[in-house]
């Protein structure tokens, strides 16, 4: 019996259909969605989404940047405050963004703490789609740039 899943941001829906598990970065750590789970409702860390579809063997691959989860036994609602595809990440534009962060970070800790956490979530969500980009061997130029300049510029 799958279940129904949906992920979405305030921008868009990033991935809508049916699934015969979830496994997803929750706040106290990772958790595994089957079918028929109990009604549950969670907050969700920076982590990776990965998700099994009936209509495929393959598995599919999210960054996501926090937000919730509302689970019923026939349908998984994530809420995320940023999510991609694997397929989706530049990951030159991902190495940029934590490369600024950590300039940020390093030029010295910000005195308004407001900016300091949107430092860090920048950083963290540059991270995360550093990683699920590179475990699931996605590369993405940036626009303008070939694949052998982009391998160039990452070698």
């Amino acid at each position: 019996m799958p279940m129904q899943c949906d992920i979405v941001t305030q921008e868009r829906s990033v991935f809508s259909g049916q699934v015969k598990s979830v496994s997803l970065p929750g706040t106290e750590g990772r958790m595994g969605i089957l079918p028929n789970h109990s009604a549950l409702l969670t907050t969700l860390g920076y982590g990776e989404v990965m998700i099994r579809p009936t209509d495929s063997d393959q598995e599919l691959y999210f960054a996501i940047g926090g937000g919730f989860a509302e689970v019923q036994p026939d349908k998984i609602i994530v809420l995320a405050d940023s999510a991609e595809h694997a397929d989706e990440i530049d990951l030159v534009r991902a190495e940029q963004a934590r490369a600024r962060a950590e300039q940020f970070m390093k030029e010295g800790v910000p005195e308004d703490p407001e900016r300091y956490a949107q430092i860090q979530a920048s950083l963290r969500r540059a991270q995360i789609r550093i990683d699920v980009s590179r475990r699931r061997g996605h590369r993405r130029a940036m626009p303008g740039m070939s694949v052998p300049e982009y391998e160039e510029h990452n070698n």
